[in-house]
């Protein structure tokens, strides 16, 4: 008998087991309603858009499938463990495929560097840009791990609302000189410029500037090559198919076009949520996976908030936002791999214009992904499913981007032609995209930042918006914004966090 069967098993008809609304159907939202279903819970999820995932929607276009959002899978026992919490398996339910190489590499001068799970394979390719920076980069992969110990064993799971936790672990933070950035900690093992930008460049996939960012998440390089980088056959999205069926299967509900207007809240604490339409949702508990910053601004009156204040949101730093073209091709591209990193001529320069300057430059830096190198059924036969995403300020760079798209996804086309995807203009048969200003609106980010607070030093652990709200009782919040941060490993173990601050279910008779 699984957690929530036995849970279940208790109740009797005469019993109201106690409610909890969870806001979104992101990651973070249904790894959290799965850990409530098995509490004992009457989950009630409820989201904004016409289908799961949030930030992994699928889209489905002309034969192609398209996964919005986060293509990679680091830390596949995260997911095991939600499934075996519903007594089920999730290789029954999710085929998980190895990457190799995790990401190709490409400078702007031509040279290529497969960077994987093969640890020869890279020293040998290190050997061909700087031997010397071989003794280096095992220096390095050591000071990974022991960052992993730290920031990934200690504290990723772990609730960090009170300055007790945050005194516990702030020794080890000073020995591992947090203070550093994740690209001065790189230089201080490996020299050339380029093998630096292939051991620094993991923060951008979260949100964080590599030259502000703490050297904490540098911890993300040991991680992968203990556990791998995977890819689900049939997208992402085959994965939150299957978090939704373990919800249903607990008994909980999902409602779709049901956006959250607000939070509602009583004498400090939360009574329910009332929706766009004017429908009121009551709840013993709500546990927002809605953009944590969205979530203080706009969902709850200002007059229940002395943290989260309305003048402490604005004066945050905010991560970059994201442009993201997805597009399907007449024939297929077989050299490309899975996962490919396309870098400019700049990098501190662009990451500047970026996160410090809210200026879009005129080069940048693409993410191509190709999941038909992997799964060809994500394209009709003989064409290949992309996306190309540039890193971009988000919406205080002030573009116009309902003008400005078009003109940018050309810039795009024209440097994947030049790179890696010759002829590509006249081989395009679907397309659409998704800017900073999409983020805003279509998935409530402040300032349309694609991973909401950035996470540099002075905000995260303590620093973030706590898992359990500081200013309203029964309020929980899971997701990039929230502690741990963002990426799939953190969004889902925000998730575990509320898990040990939220007690089980107690019923009550029903009257």
């Amino acid at each position: 008998m699984n957690i929530a069967e036995s849970a279940f098993r208790t109740l009797d008809t005469t019993e109201i087991r106690p409610t909890a609304v969870v806001i979104g159907t992101g990651f973070g939202g249904l790894a959290a309603a799965i850990r409530l279903g098995a509490k004992g819970y009457r989950v009630h999820m409820v989201e904004k858009l016409d289908g799961p995932g949030g930030r992994a929607y699928v889209y489905q276009q002309d034969g192609f499938t398209f996964d919005a959002g986060p293509t990679i899978v680091t830390a596949p026992f995260l997911l095991e463990e939600l499934w075996e919490m519903c007594g089920r398996k999730f290789a029954d339910d999710v085929d998980l495929r190895p990457m190799d190489p995790f990401f190709r590499i490409r400078f702007d001068d031509g040279r290529i560097f497969d960077y994987g799970g093969d640890k020869a394979r890279n020293i040998e390719q290190i050997k061909t840009y700087r031997e010397a920076d071989v003794a280096g980069y095992e220096r390095y992969l050591k000071a990974s791990q022991e960052r992993y110990k730290v920031g990934f064993e200690g504290l990723v799971d772990k609730p960090f609302d009170s300055l007790a936790a945050l005194f516990k672990f702030l020794p080890q933070l000073i020995r591992l000189r947090s203070d550093r950035s994740v690209y001065q900690l790189v230089s201080r093992y490996i020299r050339d410029p380029q093998l630096r930008m292939t051991m620094s460049f993991h923060p951008l996939l979260i949100g964080g500037n590599p030259f502000s960012v703490t050297s904490v998440y540098t911890l993300i390089s040991f991680l992968e090559q203990r556990f791998g980088v995977w890819s689900a056959m049939g997208g992402t999205g085959s994965i939150v198919e299957g978090m939704t069926s373990l919800i249903e299967g607990q008994g909980g509900k999902i409602e779709y076009n049901a956006e959250v207007e607000e939070i509602l809240v009583s004498d400090g604490a939360v009574q329910g949520v009332r929706l766009r339409d004017g429908r009121q949702i009551k709840s013993d508990l709500v546990v927002s996976n809605a953009d944590a910053a969205w979530t203080y601004r706009h969902m709850i009156p200002a007059e229940h908030r002395k943290r989260w204040t309305n003048r402490r949101i604005e004066r945050s730093h905010f991560s970059n936002g994201l442009f993201v073209w997805y597009f399907g091709t007449q024939g297929k591209y077989p050299d490309v791999p899975h996962h490919s990193v396309i870098l400019g001529p700049r990098y501190r320069g662009l990451l500047d214009d970026i996160f410090k300057h809210k200026v879009l430059a005129e080069d940048f830096s693409l993410y191509l992904h190709r999941p038909t190198e992997t799964d060809p059924s994500m394209a009709p036969e003989g064409c290949d499913t992309f996306y190309a995403l540039a890193p971009v300020p988000h919406l205080d760079a002030n573009v116009d981007w309902s003008t400005y798209a078009e003109t940018f996804k050309a810039r795009i086309c024209e440097r994947l032609e030049q790179t890696m995807l010759p002829g590509l203009r006249d081989r395009v048969v679907t397309s659409r995209l998704l800017t900073p200003q999409d983020f805003h609106d279509r998935l409530n980010s402040v300032k349309g930042a694609a991973f909401g607070f950035e996470p540099r030093i002075t905000q995260s652990a303590w620093f973030r918006p706590h898992n359990r709200s500081e200013d309203v009782a029964g309020l929980y919040l899971v997701g990039a914004g929230t502690h741990p941060g963002a990426g799939m490993p953190a969004v889902i173990s925000s998730a575990k966090v509320i898990d040990q601050l939220i007690p089980a279910a107690v019923p009550r008779r029903a009257e």
